[in-house]
């Protein structure tokens, strides 16, 4: 039977044959949902699904796409939001004299 620590169904069950040809089972802890974009809730690529403790050990551009707003919203959002953006600062045409 295992250790208490492990009988916790947080812990994930992975069976693993040893060199010796037993089949054991090794406690994973889970892995974190995809991050997602926090517009239109797409899946964002180029963020790794790890736990916190390990994101904290990559270097910063490993954890997030390196761009504006990389890691929250997806590139078809971020252009989106960028066109509207400029569209607002952009002066209307001005009507021609005839």
């Amino acid at each position: 039977m295992p250790r208490p620590a492990l009988r916790s169904r947080s812990l994930r069950r992975v069976k693993v044959r040893t060199p010796g040809g037993r089949l054991v089972i090794h406690y994973e802890r889970r892995k974190p949902g995809p991050a997602r974009c926090a517009i239109c809730g797409a899946v964002l690529g180029g963020v790794p699904r790890e736990r916190p403790s390990r994101l904290r050990k990559l270097a910063r551009t490993e954890r997030r796409p390196e761009r504006p707003y990389g890691g929250v919203i997806c590139p078809r959002c971020l252009r989106r939001g960028l066109k509207d953006a400029t569209r607002l600062l952009r002066p209307p045409p001005q009507a021609q004299p005839s």
